[in-house]
């Protein structure tokens, strides 16, 4: 045994413990159990620069069993990531950076939210998927400029949950060798004995899905964990698993290897009994030996080394092949392509012909845009055909062909969003995925997740309303508009026809701080030449009515997506009675409420409160808009199996219903 690893290694134990203690809240068991093979991959293995964080060809960690993020702050304070003591001292509390899981753009080396389990091992899956293709179209002969690993450190936990076995089976489809997850395996969840409800083989379960595989039985043996790590990063052509056996609390006398160690403070006594028993001489709270600064210290000159050997490459890179490192450069900044961004300004942006349904329009936006943004990558579960979202020319992602950029998810929609974030916080690229609107609930808690660290994941939901007809109540969305509307920092765009979903993808490109859902129809919807830009807005008008006498609409008429058509129909109908509507093209909440008043006020004038507004989705989030006076025509249950003209009419989104209605109220 190495004493110098091994002081490091418990260094890294009593600061985790130290952390839960003083903040009387957290997990001290994974922490203690696992601080080995942490501390072997980040000192022994793992390419990083503590003083960069973000360098590009970095190797990424991914704490997929999140709530050990005592651990990981612990390593980031050793390593030299900038957490102070202090920082340790306030996890957990109000606006630290330490906080009961970590969190992506929040904390200094933290690449990814996780404490969802499972899905941290599906963000490394996009991460590493992200690797390989930009590896595949950026690397020359004698220029690596792409060449790091992502490890993902995973507990028994992680294992049981379905976005890991679907993230797992892909990553051993695609053969991602750049992949290594490290699998904390001590058989101990909150309930107990993992034997109460998993007994599987998780290494068999691996070995079946095509990957490399290895055991580690001693989880304190740095030396043959580092071992494992190098063995796993030589096999280039699937991903790897090193399943390692520790004990959960280790070192804890009355704890160790029992659920009490998981997610409770261990107690002043109990520490003070951890420390005797690992021969801690220490009696200072929050310390690291100075023989531990000292072996960081000369390791911070190789992690510098690393970086500056890429640096010398990508001097070598610029100087060889200029366009290639332009692109490069471009494709890193966060921002639309350029080419994209002049293209969007043109009038051919908008110039489209026929009546389509909106996920046909998405297709050809797509198609377009494609051409202006290569860096655009993303496809379907398998669902592409339906959602009209493979980009032609573009070629497929596989293990063979790492440089196509349609990629083929299965029957995955958890992982498919899930790797999606890993695609985007990786950088370089801009991820889309598609699907069935309905199963958007599905994919729900990535989807939340993309919100939370503000990844501009594009999310393709088609087959939007009880529009999809035959399929019947399964298959169609009733609440999911309101669901996702519900999320902070989510936009959720549904256009009326070919224009506005030009629009729609335009704001999604722009949007890189915010996830966006462009909601599509199945069936044809009416062209009209008022709309494009103007959805740029979140709400606009596409047809006025200003009554003579009053001067202003007699009542508003709001809509998105298929039922903008209705409310045009309808204001006609309306006219011949005497009646004055405006009809507003409402595609998005979110876009509308972010602008001015004075704009809002154009739109929606408080002066007329009469109100109508259709939606073939549950009513909920349309009142603010429609008032105290106003009315909704929605689905208030749930959908059924008929043709959809017989749905439509069935549920009131008529003509003759909406004069109805709105007669009613003016």
């Amino acid at each position: 045994m190495n004493s110098i690893h091994d002081l490091a290694v418990n260094t890294l134990r009593f600061l985790s413990v130290e952390t839960v203690q003083k903040a009387n809240s957290g997990h001290p068991g994974l922490p203690m159990g696992a601080a080995p093979a942490a501390f072997a991959l980040w000192a022994n293995v793992m390419k990083h620069n503590p003083k960069n964080p973000d360098w590009p060809d970095r190797d990424r960690f991914v704490l997929s069993a999140g709530h050990g993020s005592a651990l990981l702050y612990s390593l980031l304070h050793v390593f030299g990531y900038g957490l102070t003591v202090d920082d340790l001292k306030g996890f957990r509390q109000w606006n630290s950076l330490t906080p009961g899981h970590p969190e992506y753009r929040h904390t200094p080396g933290v690449e990814i939210t996780t404490g969802p389990l499972g899905q941290g091992i599906a963000n490394a899956v996009g991460f590493a998927l992200a690797e390989s293709h930009l590896a595949a179209k950026f690397n020359k002969p004698g220029h690596k400029l792409v060449d790091h690993f992502t490890y993902a450190l995973c507990g028994d936990g992680c294992m049981m949950e379905g976005v890991a076995a679907e993230a797992v089976s892909l990553a051993g489809t695609l053969g991602l060798g750049k992949l290594i997850v490290l699998y904390d395996s001590n058989n101990i969840t909150i309930e107990g004995s993992t034997d109460i409800a998993f007994r599987e083989n998780v290494i068999k379960r691996f070995d079946a899905c095509g990957w490399h595989t290895q055991k580690v039985n001693d989880g304190n043996d740095v030396e043959a964990i580092t071992a494992a790590f190098q063995a796993a990063k030589a096999v280039t052509d699937k991903p790897s698993l090193i399943e390692i056996k520790t004990v959960i609390g280790y070192g804890s006398p009355n704890r160790q290897g029992t659920a009490g160690a998981h997610g409770s403070p261990l107690g002043d006594e109990e520490i003070k009994l951890a420390k005797a028993r690992l021969n801690w001489p220490y009696e200072e709270s929050f310390y690291t030996p100075g023989a531990v600064s000292g072996f960081i210290n000369k390791w911070l000159e190789t992690a510098r080394t690393a970086e500056d050997e890429w640096q010398n490459t990508a001097e070598k890179y610029a100087e060889h092949f200029p366009e290639d490192w332009r692109e490069w450069q471009e494709w890193h900044s966060g921002k639309p392509l350029k080419a994209f961004a002049d293209f969007a300004e043109t009038p051919e942006f908008f110039e489209y012909e026929g009546d389509l349904a909106t996920r046909v329009s998405s297709e050809r936006v797509l198609n377009r845009i494609c051409a202006k943004m290569p860096n655009l990558i993303g496809g379907a579960a398998d669902l592409a055909p339906s959602t009209n979202s493979v980009m032609k020319g573009r070629g497929d992602y596989a293990k063979e062909t790492p440089g196509g950029a349609n990629l083929h998810f299965g029957v995955r929609e958890h992982a498919m969003a899930a790797i999606a974030n890993g695609i985007a916080a990786h950088g370089g690229l801009r991820p889309y995925v598609a699907g069935f609107f309905v199963f958007s609930d599905y994919m729900k808690p990535a989807m939340r997740l993309s919100a939370l660290m503000k990844l501009p994941v594009i999310y393709i939901m088609t087959h939007d309303s009880i529009g999809v007809g035959e399929d019947g109540p399964t298959h169609e969305p009733v609440e999911q508009l309101a669901a996702l509307r519900s999320i902070p920092g989510f936009t959720v765009i549904r256009p009326c026809d070919t224009r506005e979903t030009a629009a729609a993808w335009a704001l999604a490109l722009n949007r890189t701080d915010s996830p966006t859902a462009l909601v599509l129809s199945r069936q044809n919807l009416k062209l009209y030449e008022e709309t494009g830009a103007g959805a740029y807005k979140g709400a606009y008008i596409i047809k006025e009515g200003i009554n003579p006498s009053a001067g202003k609409p007699d009542i508003l008429l709001m809509a998105s997506g298929s039922e903008v058509e209705l409310m045009v129909n309808a204001r006609e109908a309306l006219l011949e009675r005497g009646v004055y509507a405006r009809v507003i093209s409402f595609p998005s909440f979110e876009v509308f409420d972010e602008q001015s008043p004075e704009y809002k006020e154009t739109v929606l004038p408080n002066g007329v409160r009469a109100r109508l507004a259709a939606e073939a989705a549950c009513a909920f989030g349309w009142h603010k808009y429609i008032g105290l006076d106003g009315d909704i025509i929605a689905v208030n249950g749930f959908g059924a199996s008929a043709p959809a003209k017989k749905l439509m009419d069935e549920y009131g989104f008529t003509v003759e219903k909406v004069v109805e209605r709105a007669q009613a109220i003016f």
